[in-house]
């Protein structure tokens, strides 16, 4: 496979980052913040399943750790499986909220700008929730 275009969509959060990652690292929190998952998560063993769009997906994240990386493998009832890089970044007294989006095989220029645009909404939620 060829490397896929990428969007790395980020977002500045006035918020230590190891707060920001222990929020946005429990997989029973993204509901609050992570449309895409707001119909909540189940844990299943060392994963989490959720029921979206395209039906049940399963959610594997990288185990915790001191580097502020939040991971995530989703796989869809296809087989398709989606690989999300998330990342806390210290800047300052604050933080740096990064996701890289690629843009998937057959995925139009629509789709692709809609999974950026739900992206942004939920970065700018988490910032929202932080920042309180």
């Amino acid at each position: 496979m060829s490397t896929m275009p990428a969007r790395i969509i980020h977002r500045s959060i006035e918020r230590d980052w190891r707060d920001v990652y222990d929020f946005a690292g429990k997989p029973e929190n993204m509901p609050l913040w992570a449309s895409g998952l707001a119909s909540g998560l189940e844990v299943d063993g060392a994963d989490w399943i959720a029921q979206g769009p395209l039906g049940t997906i399963k959610v594997s994240f990288v185990p915790a750790n001191e580097f502020g990386v939040i991971d995530h493998t989703v796989t869809i009832e296809s087989g398709l499986r989606v690989y999300n890089a998330l990342r806390i970044v210290p800047n300052g007294d604050g933080c740096e909220v990064m996701f890289t989006l690629l843009r998937l095989p057959g995925m139009t220029d629509a789709q692709f700008a809609a999974d950026a645009a739900h992206i942004e909404k939920d970065l700018v939620m988490l910032k929202a929730l932080m920042e309180r």
